[in-house]
């Protein structure tokens, strides 16, 4: 039910665009496209449908444009191997932070901007350019040094991105920068929202990973992914269920995660870390 009213929402939007104000569609259309990638993030799991084609097929299409979905699938896959890898810069995919030796290579400005990326503003303004641009760039590195790993799926991208675009250009009218402006920009800050503070780097893995006791309009945003330690202890559990384990669980998980919680939510992590890293970009013992 999820995805499918992720695809009429988005699709009516886009049809209906020159019918709505611009401030209903940011919004909606952040919300949307925000919780397409959170339905990619189950998708890719395989935890939506019963027949494994079926999980990745509906939430194949980019609707962010530059996330090839079988490359996000990759990548998470690896973030989940090993628990000890959590934050690893060299290990995890996904870690946002930077190991001492390099640095201590960096630029000044180059570090500022870095450490404005771990306040929540910054990753909500400069973040998804930042993280877009690095992802590109490792990955054209990748290709380059002969790691032809994901060489099928960019090579599949630009027909997947092509096929959005011609509806969203072709057929619905609406200007490229107006799409990316409206959805794709608001729709990638707000995903950030979730992996803003989920992990920090700590000495015992366990105690690396975030459970933020959100609301219900965000925890259906992040299919109550925002109890992410849960997750990585059972990713086999489907969105549905999180809850429920961790109701029936919740002091012994929040006696492993040592108590790494935020207890009001996004709430008490935009008041305290809007303007404050919440950790400082160089890896403290990698």
């Amino acid at each position: 039910m999820s995805l499918t009213g992720v695809w009429c929402s988005w699709l009516a939007l886009t049809w209906f665009y020159e019918s709505l104000p611009w401030w209903i569609i940011l919004p909606v259309g952040a919300f949307t496209v925000a919780l397409y990638s959170s339905l990619q993030h189950e998708a890719l799991h395989e935890l939506m449908a019963t027949r494994r084609w079926a999980n990745h097929l509906f939430v194949y299409p980019p609707l962010t444009l530059w996330l090839p979905y079988p490359v996000y699938r990759s990548l998470h896959l690896a973030h989940h191997r090993k628990l000890h890898h959590l934050t690893d810069p060299y290990r995890d995919p996904e870690s946002f932070y930077v190991p001492a030796e390099q640095w201590a290579t960096l630029a000044p400005w180059w570090r500022s901007v870095l450490i404005f990326n771990h306040t929540l503003f910054g990753r909500l303004t400069i973040g998804p350019f930042l993280n877009v641009s690095q992802f590109l760039l490792h990955e054209a590195k990748a290709i380059r040094s002969g790691d032809h790993g994901h060489l099928i799926a960019w090579l599949c991208h630009p027909l997947m991105a092509g096929l959005v675009l011609f509806w969203v250009i072709a057929v619905c009218g609406i200007p490229f920068w107006q799409y990316f402006l409206l959805f794709v920009l608001p729709g990638t800050s707000l995903s950030m929202v979730r992996s803003y503070c989920e992990h920090v780097a700590h000495e015992t893995p366990e105690e690396r990973t975030a459970l933020v006791e959100a609301g219900p309009v965000m925890s259906f945003l992040f299919l109550n992914n925002n109890l992410h330690y849960v997750h990585h202890k059972r990713p086999d559990l489907p969105w549905y269920a999180i809850p429920r384990y961790y109701r029936e669980h919740r002091a012994l998980l929040r006696q492993e995660n040592g108590h790494y919680v935020y207890d009001g939510g996004y709430w008490e992590v935009f008041r305290r870390f809007l303007f404050t890293p919440f950790d400082l970009p160089k890896h403290p013992f990698m």
